[in-house]
C-alpha cells in the first residue's frame, strides 16, 4: 500500500515517519477517491445545489450535519404519536393512563432517575441512537399491546408498544428492564 500511496521510504527518524503518515493519508483519503469526490460534486453541481451549499452554508448545514443535541422528554413525546382508541371506550381509558405513565417515565429518563437514558428509548424504538437531521420517516408511533407487561417495539415501522399495567412503578420497572435487556443493534 505505501509503495502504490508513492510514499515507501526508509524512516530513520520520527520527522520522516510523519511525513510518511501525512503522505500515505493524504494519498489514502484524497487522491484515492479523487473520482468518487469529482463525481458527487458533478451529481450535486446538475441542480445547482452545490452552488446553493456554497453560498449559504449555514443553511443547509443543519440538514447535511449530524449535530449531538440532547434530546428533552418533551422533544420524545412530540416524536411519538398515540394511536388511539375511540374517545369513551374501554381502551381509551386504559391508553390514556398508559400515556400518562409514558410521560412520567420520559421525565423520569431526563432527570436521570431510571437506569436507562432517553437515547436507549429512542434506540429501543427506533433502531436510532440519536435523532438524524433530516428527521425519521417513518414518524415514530406508540401503539399499546395488552397481553404482555413489557413494551415491544418494531424499529422498521417506529413502534414502541405499551402495555397496560395498574402501576407506574411496576410500569417503570418494566421498561427499564425491557430497555437494558435488548441488544441495540449492537450499538451500546
Amino acid at each position: 500500500m505505501f509503495q502504490t500511496a508513492g510514499c515507501f521510504l526508509h524512516v530513520k527518524s520520527s520527522e520522516d515517519r510523519q511525513t510518511v503518515v501525512e503522505e500515505y493519508l493524504r494519498w489514502y483519503i484524497l487522491h484515492r477517491n479523487q473520482s468518487v469526490i469529482q463525481r458527487f460534486k458533478e451529481g450535486l453541481a446538475s441542480l445547482q445545489f452545490l452552488t446553493a451549499l456554497q453560498q449559504h452554508p449555514c443553511v443547509l448545514a443543519p440538514l447535511l450535519c449530524h449535530s449531538q443535541n440532547n434530546l428533552t422528554a418533551a422533544d420524545m413525546e412530540r416524536l411519538f404519536s398515540p394511536h388511539l382508541s375511540p374517545a369513551g371506550s374501554n381502551s381509551h381509558q386504559k391508553e390514556g393512563k398508559a400515556l400518562g405513565f409514558w410521560a412520567n417515565f420520559l421525565l423520569d429518563c431526563e432527570e436521570k432517575a431510571t437506569a436507562v437514558s432517553l437515547e436507549d428509548v429512542l434506540l429501543f424504538a427506533t433502531g436510532l441512537a440519536s435523532l438524524p437531521p433530516a428527521g425519521i420517516t417513518p414518524l415514530p408511533c406508540i401503539e399499546f399491546v395488552p397481553n404482555s407487561p413489557f413494551p415491544m417495539s418494531n424499529t422498521c415501522a417506529n413502534t414502541l408498544k405499551l402495555p397496560f399495567l395498574e402501576t407506574y412503578s411496576v410500569f417503570k420497572t418494566n421498561m427499564e428492564f425491557a430497555l437494558q435487556n435488548s441488544p441495540g443493534f449492537g450499538c451500546i
